[in-house]
């Protein structure tokens, strides 16, 4: 069996209200893929049924054959949107904290990325800007050696004018033989050049899943021009 990521006729619901509904798509290994919407669309939720955070209503998610449950994070690196630190840790304790939690942590390579995220490992979390907490929180998700690194809107907070270098250190950190980057973010441009594919969702549902360079290729668009169109008709 091949390593990948499957969701077949997924759905769910929170409190009687669609969130996803019926979606089905795969991911193999070694690709980088974003995951764009509009806000509350359904993004955050398909990562947190891929990190087996959450449970769908209905049909199947699993991660190399296992369904997806908490102790899926073996396989799987998350970035939430949302802060978890301690805020009396230091970085550098804060990336201790996460090694003695995951056998797959490398503290050398975390040790590797801070340098080059510019943070201070003596600084305190509560001290950080923040654009340097979601720095520190692309530390930790790529210092794990696992298969599936999922980024909820790791670019979210840092200035534009860094977003560039941060999104190539993400690729320069990443092994593509032996892993694959999910993502979502708002900035599409900024992630567009590096991806490999898209998988677009509306209202909870998929609109498409593709190429980006089958896209640019066939209608000479990017991902940003493509969605004005198809979510404004």
């Amino acid at each position: 069996m091949n390593p990948l990521i499957e969701l077949t006729n997924v759905s769910k619901t929170y409190k009687k209200r669609s969130v996803i509904a019926n979606i089905s798509f795969t991911v193999p290994l070694g690709k980088i893929i974003g995951i764009v919407g509009e806000n509350g669309s359904g993004k955050s939720t398909i990562l947190k049924m891929i990190a087996g955070l959450l449970q769908p209503t209905t049909g199947t998610v699993t991660v190399n054959g296992e369904n997806a449950h908490r102790r899926i994070s073996k396989h799987v690196s998350y970035l939430s949107d949302r802060d978890s630190f301690y805020p009396f840790f230091t970085v550098r304790e804060a990336i201790a904290y996460q090694a003695s939690q995951f056998s797959d942590f490398n503290l050398a390579k975390a040790e590797e990325i801070m340098a080059y995220m510019a943070l201070d490992p003596d600084k305190k979390i509560s001290a950080l800007s923040k654009g340097n907490r979601g720095r520190l929180k692309i530390v930790l998700t790529l210092a794990r050696n696992v298969p599936y690194l999922l980024m909820d809107e790791p670019l979210s907070g840092l200035d534009p004018m860094v977003r560039h270098a941060i999104v190539k250190g993400m690729i320069s950190y990443l092994d593509l033989e032996t892993q694959t980057l999910i993502m979502t973010s708002h900035e599409i441009s900024e992630i567009e050049p590096i991806l490999d594919s898209f998988i677009a969702i509306k209202d909870g549902a998929l609109v498409r899943k593709t190429e980006v360079e089958h896209l640019h290729e066939s209608e000479g668009l990017g991902i940003t021009d493509w969605m004005k169109k198809a979510y404004l008709e």
